[in-house]
């Protein structure tokens, strides 16, 4: 009962935060925006290139140790592809984000709670969902599936590495079978489950941060309480997302 409570309050917050997107139009919204995802995109990258480029090598090094028992190595492109832009790209990326921007979030909106910076933005008329959550949700939005298009090609540049240099797949073959069976669906279904994992993030992070009581042991369990959600939310609805359109 208290799940289905504070997921109702959770989705309030989505819908307030999308009723306040029309605002954006305003420059100090749209600057918020962009430093957004400046901190919670750009700061991202570094990150995201290691961890994409090894699980794209480790993918390669794992398929391609089976498919040479059947001499069929050179099929690790596709393999490598499809898993980076079905299921990998997004969910690498929706928990690294959960992890390092959610938590931030969290925490953000956490010591604002404590320190009563929220209510005096309440006093001063001005809504917290429209100065604070608007714009992390929208930023969160464009940049998640970016990040995950982004990792997703570093994984195939990471396969591509082993199979030139463990597999003696030549990295022409190697790109040729990666885009060969490659369509559409597979990079829509990719960006959107991206995209959804970037709404889950913000509003997850910044519902946890809003429920913040009892000082700074308040903001450190509404943090850890928002990874752990975050985490959950994002690998259940991909479940979900993907039975849906390849089920």
């Amino acid at each position: 009962m208290a799940a289905a409570i504070e997921m109702g309050r959770a989705l309030i917050l989505l819908g307030g935060a999308i009723r306040f997107i029309p605002h954006i139009v305003s420059r100090r919204a749209r600057r918020e925006v962009f430093n957004q995802m400046y901190v919670g995109g750009i700061l991202s990258l570094p990150v995201i290139t290691v961890v994409a480029l090894f699980t794209g090598m480790i993918l390669a090094l794992q398929t391609g140790v089976e498919l040479r028992k059947f001499s069929q190595e050179v099929f690790i492109g596709s393999a490598v592809m499809m898993s980076m832009l079905r299921e990998m790209g997004p969910f690498m990326t929706g928990i690294i984000l959960a992890a390092s921007v959610g938590a931030a979030f969290a925490a953000q909106m956490g010591t604002m709670v404590v320190s009563e910076e929220v209510a005096a933005l309440e006093v001063m008329s001005i809504s917290p969902v429209r100065f604070l959550v608007m714009p992390r949700l929208v930023a969160m939005a464009i940049m998640t599936p970016l990040l995950s298009f982004y990792g997703c090609m570093m994984g195939v540049l990471g396969g591509g590495i082993v199979g030139q240099t463990q597999l003696g797949v030549n990295w022409s073959a190697f790109i040729t079978n990666a885009t060969t069976y490659v369509e559409v669906k597979d990079i829509s279904v990719g960006m959107f489950k991206a995209f959804l994992f970037g709404i889950i993030i913000v509003t997850v992070a910044c519902h946890q941060g809003f429920q913040t009581s009892n000082g700074a042991v308040g903001v450190g369990e509404s943090t850890r309480r928002s990874v752990v959600i975050s985490f959950l939310t994002i690998l259940i609805s991909g479940f979900f997302v993907t039975k849906i359109f390849y089920a």
